[in-house]
């Protein structure tokens, strides 16, 4: 059976000589990997560039009730994107994200508004001008309620990577210095929790630690979310 939806690239794999295997979050299909073939060709040349990270697709795709992998029928570009390809920050977040969100999202179900949700912020940050530094924190923050452990604290945020043994000096306990200092970051938390004004997050090298935190406490909740090895290139471009 063919299904039409929307969809959004996590990532791909070259699969034989010319094919890729991509993953995508479907709108109507929830998470899926299918088998697209001749992308990698010379020609007609650029087709790979649809399946970079965060590429917003209409496609038309083969579905199976066991499951498993299945093919595109057909796919092209459903909004393209303006300045994520072109600016190094903000390509770097891009990279980021979708590394987050290929490992913390797992189930092969529909969910409108976690879709809806994707869509809509990653068209807002395509099209922002300026001020979107913490989108990554902000983006994070907002996608754990969607993911089932969401907080409304800054304080419960750091009070839970800190007892859990991830504060940054490797130290626990609920006074000791390690737990002290992530507990500074929980009213950075809180304004970007609540957007209580304009953001006091003094410099690049803040909002690295806050990312670390963060990082920390999806670890705490999605097992599988291991080491995200595009945390360092993001942490070089971010601005001090």
């Amino acid at each position: 059976m063919l299904v039409k939806t929307r969809g959004i690239v996590l990532s791909f794999l070259k699969y034989r000589e010319t094919s890729i295997i991509a993953r995508v979050y479907t709108e109507q299909l929830g998470l899926q990997s299918y088998v697209v073939n001749g992308v990698r060709k010379s020609k007609p040349p650029g087709r790979i560039a649809l399946f970079q990270p965060f590429t917003l697709l209409e496609l038309v795709a083969y579905t199976s009730v066991r499951g498993g992998l299945t093919r595109l029928a057909e796919f092209r570009c459903a909004e393209p994107f303006q300045t994520l390809p072109y600016d190094v920050a903000k390509s770097s977040v891009v990279l980021f994200l979708s590394e987050v969100l290929g490992r913390a999202l797992r189930e092969e179900e529909a969910d409108a508004p976690l879709f809806a949700f994707l869509h809509d912020h990653l068209l807002a940050f395509d099209r922002a001008a300026a001020g979107s530094e913490n989108f990554a924190l902000h983006f994070l923050l907002e996608l754990s309620t969607y993911l089932g452990f969401g907080t409304e604290s800054g304080a419960e945020l750091t009070d839970q990577v800190a007892m859990a043994g991830h504060a940054p000096t490797g130290r626990t306990g609920p006074t000791g210095p390690a737990v002290l200092h992530l507990r500074e970051f929980a009213g950075y938390f809180d304004e970007l929790l609540h957007g209580q004004g304009p953001s006091t997050i003094p410099n690049g090298r803040v909002r690295r630690e806050l990312l670390n935190v963060l990082l920390r406490y999806y670890q705490l909740h999605v097992e599988q979310l291991g080491e995200i090895k595009s945390l360092d290139i993001l942490s070089q471009v971010l601005a001090e």
